[in-house]
């Protein structure tokens, strides 16, 4: 079978940085709080006029130049990032494609939002599986949900740690290193009406336009009981079909979630806070802050040569998604 690299990643995230305190001040929840439950000391917002599509140009020019890769070697050019684009109905592959000079490749969208790292790897490593004439696959997401927040309602509190920023990546089916293995995802779509922006859609075209929660009561209720154990069983289920064991994950890359939650994470993986990677400076990006955590290990010198990583997010629909990666050779 066709072993499928992750040759490169890179990130980018806006100049103005809102720090925990004025988040507190917005949301009126104390700063303290903000740090020690929500887990961020502030998150990244864009300019006004800085938009998802100039979000994820950002990161994959900083990726082409970084490692010298000329655009027209391109194939596919696939945004998995936040639904909340440009406009309304549009896909941003296609404009993204064109102002970074992919002029050879073809585009995909895919929908994914906040378990779009772990997914995004793994449909880019079966679409070069499976055609030989495919060489490289440029995966990208932005967010820029600070936007759709509304500091004012109290239903949507959890999603205040929400950020903006964009990662890339460049998958190759011919890359001798940094091997995409195994994927695995668990669907519960119980509480799949319950975290939505109302309106702009066909059911309610002009009505609430901010993040809401339709009963963060009940849905809180429903997901402590099952989000954990859909966390541990999407990972165990991606280190097994990559042939691994849980003791030979050597590091972990989630999505960012409250502070105790990621703590309880570790301990039912059995992994250290040291074997890490935690946003706490960027806060929630939707679909971005697997492959992020992943960059910034690397460059840190967190990751080593032969290190097995875990990729593992969830996204509201519920889906819950882990891939992982053998970094380095083999």
């Amino acid at each position: 079978m066709r072993k499928v690299g992750l040759v490169a990643t890179a990130s980018y995230l806006p100049e103005r940085w809102m720090t925990a305190a004025e988040l507190g001040e917005r949301s009126g929840i104390p700063e303290q709080v903000v740090v020690e439950k929500f887990g961020v000391r502030g998150k990244h917002i864009a300019a006004e006029n800085e938009h998802v599509s100039d979000l994820s140009v950002r990161a994959a020019e900083n990726l082409l130049n970084e490692i010298g890769f000329d655009p027209k070697e391109i194939d596919v050019v696939m945004y998995y990032g936040s639904m909340w684009r440009d406009y309304a109905v549009w896909q941003a592959a296609p404009h993204i494609a064109h102002r970074i000079g992919a002029t050879n490749a073809f585009a995909i969208e895919y929908d994914n939002v906040s378990y779009g790292s772990p997914m995004a790897l793994r449909v880019a490593r079966n679409l070069l599986r499976a055609e030989d004439e495919l060489k490289n696959v440029l995966v990208v997401a932005a967010c820029r949900e600070s936007y759709l927040l509304d500091y004012a309602n109290e239903r949507s509190r959890f999603m205040f740690s929400f950020g903006d920023g964009a990662v890339a990546g460049l998958l190759s089916g011919d890359a001798d290193r940094n091997e995409v293995l195994g994927a695995h995802a668990i669907t519960d779509g119980a509480y799949s009406l319950q975290v939505k922006v109302p309106g702009g859609g066909s059911v309610d075209p002009d009505g609430y336009r901010y993040l809401d929660v339709a009963d963060p009561q009940s849905m809180k209720g429903g997901l402590d009981q099952v989000s954990l154990p859909n966390f541990v069983a999407a990972a165990r289920g991606a280190v097994e079909r990559s042939g691994l064991t849980m003791d030979e994950i050597a590091f972990v890359c989630p999505l960012h979630t409250k502070r105790s939650m990621f703590l309880a994470l570790l301990s039912e993986l059995g992994m250290r806070e040291d074997q890490a990677v935690y946003l706490d400076d960027t806060g929630h990006m939707s679909g971005v802050d697997s492959l992020l955590g992943l960059d910034r290990a690397v460059r840190d010198g967190r990751v080593g040569d032969g290190d097995a990583v875990l990729l593992l997010a969830a996204g509201t629909g519920y889906t819950w998604a882990a891939t992982v990666v053998r970094w380095g050779g083999a």
